[in-house]
This record gives C-alpha cells, structure tokens and sequence, in this order.
C-alpha cells in the first residue's frame, strides 16, 4: 500500500492530488481509503502524532538567537538517548520577544511552546517532557508560577497566551506550525486547494470578481484595491503579461514579508498562480532583497517542489494554464518598493521611478501589462478561495477587509509579528498584544507605516486600524511597521533619523526629493546641536524661522516629488511637527532638548561631591576632554567635548550631571 508521500510525489497522479487533499478520492483507486487520508493529513499537519515531535523555530528571528545550536543539541541528545522522536524546523511563530521558541508534541499530550530556549535546557525539555510525560513549568510559553508540573491541562495551548489571545491569524496560519521545506505538510493543511477550486470551477474573470467582493486591499502602502487592479491587466491588449511579487522590505523595523516567505512560502506562491491565472499571466517574478538569504533558499526549494508536483510549469493540473516563477534578487533600494523602479530593476537597469501613466498595469515590464502584489496581499489570496468571500469579507471594518500584519518593535514589552483584524484599535495592538511600554515608562508615541508614516501621539491609541482612519490621523498603514516610543524618545531626533534613512534611499532622479530632503535634514540637523561659538546669521535666523523654513519645504516635497515615495518622504516632519511642536520650539528657541536625547544639546558636569576619581570616565572619553588625579575629582574641559555622552553612560556613581 502507497504511503500518502508516495502518492503525491507520483507524476502520473500529480492532477489527482487536490482530490486527495480534499478527501474526494475514490478509496478504489491507488490503494487508499478515505480515512486512511485524513489520518495521513492528521499527522503530516502535526495534528495527531505517533511519536514524539520536536518543532524548532528557525527563521531569521530564531537563529539570531541560536537556534541553530538547540538544534544541533536535541539532534545529539536524541540520538544518544536513543529516543523515536521527530525534530523539525518550522518558521518564526511571530513571538520574536521569546525566541528561540521550541513546541513539543508528544502522543496523547497537547502541543506545548517553550521560550528562550538554550542548549543547556535541551536534556531537561528531553527528560521531563518526552520520558516523564510533564511540562518544563519554567520554561512554558507565559506565566504560569502556580501551575501543576503533573497536570498538562493546566498549560494553556499557544493560541490562549495574551500574545496570541488577541490576534487572528489568517496569514499567518502556518507560520511556527509547519515546515516551511515539506510541501506536504503545507498540502496536509489544505494548500494548493484554492487554486485547485480556482482552475476547476472558474474563469479568470470570476477571480477577479471574487477578489473585487471580498475587499482585498493593496498589503504594501496605499491599499488600492486589487481586484480593480488585476481588472486594468485583465483588459490590457498584449501578448504577454507579467505577474511580480514584491518582497523588498525596506522600511526600518519591518520585517513582515520575512516571515511569512520563511515561515510559509508555499501560500505566496500559490498566490501568486491564482493571481496570474487572473490576469493572464504565463511568467512570474518574486523580487526579493538580497539580504533575505534564509527566504530565498526557501522560495528556491518551494518552486522547485510545486514544480514537480504540477503546480508550476506547463499544463497546470491539466487546466491547460502555463506559469513559470522566477527570483529576481534585489540590492537592497528602498527605492525600488516603487513599482517602476522595481520593474526597471528587473529589466537590468538601474531603479528609478517614471511617470505614470502609462500606469505598469498596462505597460510595465518590457513594456507589456504587469501587475505588482506585496508579499502579505498575495498571502491573502488563497484565503478567500478556501473559506469563501462571504466569510473573508465579514473580517474587518467596512472599508477595509480582512487582517493586517504588524511588525511590532521598540518601546513595548512583547515584540514580533502581530496579525489582527482590521478595526482593531492602536491600543490593542500595544497594550493587549504588545504588553505595554517596559521599567514602568509612559506610552509617548508610535511610527506606524515606516519612513512614510507618521508618528501618532497618546490621543489616537483608541483609533480604530483601517486605511482610512490612519490617513486621516496623519499616518498611513505602509508596509505594516509599528515602532512604540516611551518619553525618552526626542521627536525631533526621530524626525532626524528617518530624514537620514530617506536622503540616502533617495534615488536622485527628482530635485524635490534629492534636494529637499537634504535640506530638511540640515535644518533638523542644526537645530539639534549646540552653538558653541558665537551664532552665525544662519544660526540665528533657524532660530525663529526654523519651523517655518521646515512647513514650507515639507509640503513642496509632497506637493512636487516625482514617486509616492518622494511624495511621502517628509512625512516624519509633517507629522512630528503637527503633534509635537512644542518639542520643536524647545529646540528652536530655549535650545534644550526635552527628552535628553540630543546629547549635542546637552552640557555635561562632574559632580565633585559625587565623584570618586576612579579614571573610568576619563578612559572612555573619545577626546580626552577629562582629567583629573586618580581617587580626586576629575573635571570637563568644555571646549573639547564632543557631547557624546560616553562618559554619562559609564559613570557607576552617578556623577556626571547633563543638563
């Protein structure tokens, strides 16, 4: 009798294995019955086990923090105890906080999480939880000091933790759950059924009427709809037409697409061919930074898998439909998450935007229509052909649809990916998800939508997460990032590093955006040092009309910018100035920085009474600006410090006084 691998991996019954995967399979055929499929997908999914199974978190999360090293250690210490059991990798669960995450599933038990997991742990999770059938307490997923060791039902499952709780995963599903390398287990979970249902029971412009009703929204920044947009490719006149996944994330603290092309790259990809049938799309293109070198190697190996599965390639599932998937590796531009200049990246040239129109959908790449999806939108899709439109289009608020994923980072307690329904509210994410700000700190502020966003004060924590909503705020949902600010974040320096990220992805192309950006910087610049020597007129003219100088330019910069990234670039000034001006008027005018975080602002003392002479400070000056005798009072000569705060940041007495 075949085994369920056996079958699928099969090229004569490669057309029959969606049935397989549905339980529609005629239990005369190849030797199987319908309940011997659904035990096979029990235990392919990690439903129901026969020996005990070990899942690592292994992406790019996980092995920053060793996982690679608690892999190797339970491979060895399994095999030296001589235990049955099945280790595995699986993607990041989206905890990055508590990494490296390790689920054990034992026969009869539930699947329990561990967190911060080391080498040294492995023999005592191998011991108690595989050989003595009890939970690691201390070790478990949450809190759980009063918990029974004996009594596994006190361990609640991972989706109960208040991490979790609060978040609907949709996207997400599989990431943390399955082998992101076994197409198996992602066909066991009911993969490839949508497109399946797609070439079986619909014509390309029934997807793209099913698309249109279920509310999908652009993932990537301004939320176009994109049913609408598979529409305008649908109708344009060509040949050939191209369908491009965009996987270059490049906005700072966002690292959503990671993930899910780590953790479950086989959802992109049957997105991806549902979308081309749609548009008429025989050749594909995921471009994906070269920096993501874990998601690469598995979106190689996915392709290659759905390839000699009949998924990819000619004739797919005998519907007579071809689709070709290639990976175009990007360098790293923050410019080319623009549509034209990413499809003039793919061309071999250098990437640049262009005006529009004509708009790609009708000439994009190589001149012929081309429809751009971000990785998190082209996730989305086969959701609505597996549940339903109806069902997907309920998620959310009226105008917006579905779930959103967050890259949740910064000032918070419980950092990682957070995927919750649209209408959740800012505080939500935060507080219920995120755990709140950490050491007791107040909530001051969060940058939501990356370098292009905004940063949104304490009185838009209860806004409802939608598209329109943020806009209106002054921010805008971008790529998903979400950085949290306590009140030792200076706003005016946060408007002065997104200006250095900006002018330095800055293309060049449009003197808006080249120059403007520049000058923006200089004057956040300027009004975040001190004036040691006597003021220039400059100086003293940014004085009074600095946040004025910067109004006038920001809104050139949006008004006249060439791309929507230009168009967007001075939005971290727009909006700190909108809510937090009086931190720009501290600057401007009383030339203190509120927050003490622009040390150039700051003036830094020795405390003679405090001071013990033990030379630390004076070693850890970069200038030499301190001196003094050992065990006496040491001293600052001001007009040689820097202001870098070193010796601050080192002194154990309490001794150096910034003000």
């Amino acid at each position: 009798m075949q085994t369920f691998q056996e079958i699928l991996s099969q090229k004569s019954i490669s057309d029959k294995f969606v049935e397989i995967i549905n339980d529609r399979f005629d239990a005369g055929k190849a030797g199987i019955s319908p309940d011997m499929i659904r035990a096979l997908k029990s235990r392919l999914s990690l439903e129901a086990v026969e020996r005990p199974v070990v899942m690592i978190g292994m992406g790019t999360c996980g092995l920053a923090n060793g996982a690679q090293a608690v892999y190797d250690k339970f491979e060895e210490e399994l095999k030296s105890r001589g235990i049955d059991a099945e280790l595995t990798r699986v993607g990041c669960v989206g905890y990055c906080a508590e990494e490296v995450i390790v689920d054990v599933k034992v026969p009869g038990f539930p699947r329990i999480s561990y967190k911060r997991v080391t080498p040294e742990n492995v023999g005592t999770i191998i011991e108690r939880t595989i050989n003595s059938k009890e939970p690691v307490i201390q070790k478990a997923l949450g809190k759980y000091p009063d918990a029974d060791p004996a009594l596994w039902s006190e361990i609640p499952l991972i989706h109960d933790i208040p991490f979790f709780k609060s978040q609907k995963k949709i996207v997400l599903e599989n990431c943390g759950v399955i082998d992101p390398e076994s197409i198996d287990q992602y066909l066991a979970r009911g993969g490839y059924s949508a497109l399946s249902n797609v070439l079986r029971n619909k014509t390309p412009y029934d997807v793209i009427k099913d698309t249109i009703a279920s509310g999908l929204r652009g993932r990537g920044g301004g939320g176009f709809p994109t049913g609408k947009k598979w529409e305008f490719a649908y109708k344009a006149q060509g040949d050939q037409k191209y369908l491009i996944c965009n996987a270059d994330e490049g906005d700072p603290g966002a690292f959503m697409d990671r993930a899910v092309l780590e953790g479950d790259p086989h959802r992109v990809v049957e997105g991806m061919i549902i979308a081309a049938y749609a548009i008429g799309a025989s050749v594909g293109y995921i471009y994906c930074r070269a920096e993501y070198p874990l998601a690469i190697s598995r979106l190689e190996k996915t392709i290659a898998d759905a390839t000699a599965y009949g998924l990819l390639g000619k004739n797919i599932l005998k519907s007579g439909f071809n689709f070709t998937l290639k990976i175009k590796k990007g360098a790293g531009a923050f410019v080319c998450g623009e549509e034209t200049a990413l499809i003039h990246s793919i061309e071999g040239k250098r990437g640049m935007p262009r005006p529009r129109p004509p708009f790609p959908a009708v000439s994009g790449l190589f001149g012929k229509p081309t429809i751009i999806n971000n990785v998190e939108t082209l996730a989305n899709v086969p959701v609505i052909f597996n549940k339903g439109v109806e069902q997907y289009a309920a998620i959310g608020t009226g105008s917006s649809k579905g779930t959103k994923i967050f890259a949740l980072s910064g000032k918070v307690v419980n950092t990682g990916l957070v995927e919750v329904p649209m209408g959740t509210t800012i505080r939500q994410i935060i507080f219920d998800i995120g755990g709140g700000v950490p050491d007791g700190r107040h909530f001051k502020a969060v940058q939501i939508g990356g370098p292009s966003g905004g940063a949104l004060p304490e009185q838009f924590l209860d806004t409802e997460i939608d598209y329109e909503n943020l806009k209106k705020a002054g921010a805008m949902m971008g790529s998903g990032g979400m950085v949290v600010m306590d009140e030792k974040t200076c706003m005016v320096d946060l408007a002065k590093y997104f200006m250095q990220f900006i002018t330095s992805e800055s293309c060049g192309k449009c003197i808006p955006c080249r120059e403007g950006t520049k000058r923006l910087l200089e004057i956040l610049e300027r009004i975040t040092k001190s004036y040691r020597e006597e003021e220039t007129e400059v100086d003293s003219l940014m004085r009074f009309q600095g946040m004025l100088y910067l109004e006038r330019l920001a809104s050139v910069i949006k008004d006249t910018s060439l791309c929507g990234l230009g168009q967007t670039a001075a939005n971290p000034v727009i909006s700190t100035l909108r809510y937090f001006r009086d931190e720009y008027e501290a600057h401007l005018y009383e030339r203190t920085c509120p927050s003490r975080a622009c040390r150039q602002m700051l003036t830094y003392t020795i405390i003679p009474e405090k001071c013990t002479g033990c030379t630390l400070c004076a070693m850890r000056c970069p200038v030499e600006a301190i001196s003094g005798n050992r065990k006496e009072a040491h001293f600052i000569n001001q007009d040689i410090c820097t202001h870098c705060g070193q010796c601050e940041l080192n002194c154990r007495f309490d001794a150096i006084l910034a003000e």
